[in-house]
């Protein structure tokens, strides 16, 4: 038996047309799964999907557009995974925003609202939706990718930091709560990765050189360094592993 094989399995990944998000979608199908593409560009979902589906030579994934900051398109978002694939074994919340960046106490209360909202609350209402029928079948697994952010204060991404502290919280909830049920609840924390939303941190040679000379590989992480976190905390290989924060940060915090 394969530890990280996920034949059988259906993952639906929010955030999934770039970055992390993409790659994890790309190697879960690799390993078996059947992938649900989800972000708010219809256009961007469908060309991911297309791109894994070649790849296979199969119909593997399917694009399901959704913003996660409305609750009935994430109702729409789980009855339309169950309508094409029938079950939802893995549920991946990645996607998240940051609309601020500076100072705690300049941020307004819009962008404070909109980050507690999308990186919380709409991860908090993925999970109600699809934990019965996890516990219908005693098994499933729920993965969060939060950041390093919730591990320690910044000058620059307080609001931010402050949401990603509670999605720690959040799978160590649903572990204590579902964990009799074996369903599992772990959470990513990604140090700073070559994607788009991290841009700002390593696209600056002056932030890039301080974001990495303490790390002690010197370097920032590419986004299938994530998933292969992923794959582990999705498979057979993580069915041990509950409540827990897997950092990936090339050993910035330690």
């Amino acid at each position: 038996m394969n530890l990280f094989d996920l034949s059988g399995k259906v993952a639906l990944v929010t955030g999934s047309t770039k970055g992390i998000g993409e790659a994890i979608v790309h190697r879960f199908a690799e390993h078996g799964a059947k992938v649900v593409v989800s972000s708010r560009k219809a256009d961007a979902c469908d060309k991911v999907a297309s791109d894994i589906n070649k790849a296979r030579g199969a119909e593997v994934a399917t694009p399901i557009p959704c913003n996660i900051n409305y609750k009935e398109q994430l109702e729409q978002l789980v009855a339309k995974t169950r309508a094409k694939w029938g079950r939802i074994d893995v549920l991946v919340c990645n996607a998240a925003l940051n609309p601020y960046y500076g100072p705690q106490m300049g941020i307004p209360d819009e962008a404070f609202d909109k980050i507690m909202g999308a990186n919380i609350r709409s991860n908090h209402w993925l999970a109600q939706l699809v934990l019965p029928e996890m516990v219908g079948r005693k098994d499933g697994a729920i993965i969060i990718v939060s950041s390093i952010g919730g591990l320690r204060g910044s000058p620059v991404l307080g609001a931010y930091c402050i949401s990603k502290a509670a999605d720690m919280q959040l799978a160590r909830n649903i572990a204590v709560e579902y964990g009799p049920h074996n369903i599992r609840a772990n959470c990513i924390a990604p140090g700073l990765i070559r994607t788009d939303f991290a841009r700002a941190l390593w696209e600056n040679p002056e932030t890039l050189k301080r974001s990495t000379q303490g790390a002690p590989l010197r370097r920032i992480g590419e986004p299938d360094e994530i998933a292969g976190a992923a794959v582990f905390l999705a498979s057979k290989a993580g069915s041990f592993t509950t409540g827990q924060v897997i950092v990936c940060d090339g050993g910035a915090t330690i």
